[in-house]
């Protein structure tokens, strides 16, 4: 009942601040030596929000570090002059109002360039009309894995990993830890999920890792927004998993860590995947989450880099910061500022091709997206030395761009990388991918791109 009354004080909280978010505009003045052409125009970002809700404590930092990247990028000069724009649309993470903030927002300020909706669901709602809007969409951790296959899913766009990415180097590291993976024949690894299409993407690369190594897969699924989950804890005291990996998002992570407190399961045997590792999920239960583990998408915290030094030095010093300067440089923060600077490195490559300083069409920015090569001397460039790990490059084939990723864990009080960079299994994942989105292309009476027609 306390769980309960903490997640609807925190939605009604956060509700009140998401009124007056939910359709404002994030752009930097434009630089005063910019030449007249790019200031004609603007280069529309829109923003799927979920400032409200279960998932709120989560969803925000992300927005305010994607609004917060923008505006930098218009205090740098903008993409060659042409300055940076976000509306955002207040989803509470609901799939009905995901599509309704996309019909809203997909046409104004000349157009979208790109949508992140930060949900499966979302995700899964909006494909179809992507191809008939020209519009793409990046999906960084979220939706459906086997849109890395860019030639059956042109639009869209799962850079720099999705589950079965982050399912695959979860069970590598369990291994490591265990000993190998000939130590986790007859174990048992259970998963505790969402009870959702985004819980539910973990599980294919998990039962197929099952099958190879011969270990056992206990799937325990949370209804959202899962503040009820002493029966699933219970079940987890009874049959005695030697590992529990996690799916959750939102209230949904923190209810799962005190219930292992409750239950006795050691921390340092439970395992998250990206949106199941960040300070929100932690900073309340303090000590007693120590040796918590997570999988970050190369990111972790990155307070001390160069990207937020600039942030806090040409944006929140100068009152134009989106969200409280504390959070700047936290798990999520720093997920948004990603988002950003993949969607406007996107624009920039199509720039090369399409003309510099000029406004680019969705159609245009998906060339962009599916020609990247994000170098790390662009990425340090940026001020994201130390924070992304390069190249990122992608291809017709290839949405994703890169599968290395990283584990931190929790100390009490923050997150240290307890890992190095650490590579998904490629062949497994591609057979995977190539599977699925091929009997996805039948269903859908879909042609798989040629190259001559990337």
């Amino acid at each position: 009942m306390r769980l309960r009354k903490l997640a609807l004080s925190a939605a009604l909280a956060m509700a009140a601040a998401a009124t007056a978010l939910s359709t404002s505009l994030v752009m930097a003045q434009a630089p005063a030596a910019a030449p007249a052409s790019a200031t004609a125009t603007v280069q529309f970002f829109p923003s799927l929000t979920g400032r409200t809700g279960a998932v709120a404590p989560n969803a925000a930092p992300f927005a305010n570090g994607y609004a917060d990247y923008m505006k930098l990028v218009n205090a740098r000069g903008g993409l060659n002059g042409v300055q940076t724009l976000v509306e955002e649309c207040e989803t509470a993470y609901a799939t009905d109002r995901g599509v309704e903030c996309y019909e809203r927002l997909k046409g104004r300020h000349g157009g979208a360039t790109v949508f992140q909706p930060l949900s499966t669901g979302i995700t899964f709602a909006l494909m179809p009309r992507l191809a008939v809007d020209k519009i793409p969409m990046i999906t960084s951790g979220y939706g459906r894995s086997d849109t890395a296959d860019g030639a059956i899913f042109p639009w869209v766009f799962p850079l720099l990993g999705h589950y079965w990415i982050a399912g695959d180097v979860l069970i590598q590291h369990i291994a490591a830890k265990a000993g190998g993976f000939e130590r986790l024949r007859g174990k048992t690894i259970a998963v505790v999920y969402h009870d959702s299409p985004f819980g539910r993407e973990v599980l294919p690369i998990i039962n197929r890792r099952a099958e190879m190594h011969g270990f056992q897969v206990l799937a325990l699924p949370v209804p959202p927004p899962g503040v009820e989950q002493r029966a699933i804890w219970l079940q987890i005291r009874q049959q005695r998993p030697d590992y529990v990996i996690m799916q959750t998002w939102g209230v949904m992570t923190a209810t799962a860590i005190r219930q292992a407190i409750a239950t006795g399961f050691p921390r340092d045997r439970m395992f998250g995947t990206w949106w199941s590792g960040a300070e929100p999920d932690l900073r309340d239960i303090g000590a007693d989450a120590r040796g918590y583990s997570a999988v970050m998408m190369q990111h972790g915290q990155a307070r001390n880099s160069e990207v937020v030094r600039q942030i806090l030095a040409q944006v929140h010093d100068r009152g134009q910061g989106t969200g409280p300067r504390t959070e700047v440089g936290d798990v999520l923060y720093m997920r948004g500022v990603v988002g950003a600077m993949l969607a406007t490195e996107g624009v920039l490559r199509a720039q090369e091709r399409f003309g510099r300083g000029r406004h680019m069409t969705g159609e245009q920015a998906r060339w962009g997206y599916e020609n990247l090569n994000i170098t790390q001397a662009r990425l340090d460039a940026l001020g994201f030395a130390g924070v992304l790990r390069g190249p990122i490059a992608t291809s017709c084939r290839n949405h994703v761009g890169t599968a290395l990723m990283r584990i931190h864990t929790w100390n009490g009080s923050g997150f240290d990388w307890t890992s190095d960079w650490l590579q998904a299994d490629m062949n497994v994942i591609t057979r995977m991918i190539t599977a699925s989105a091929e009997s996805f292309a039948r269903d859908n009476n879909i042609t798989r791109r040629t190259e001559a027609g990337c």
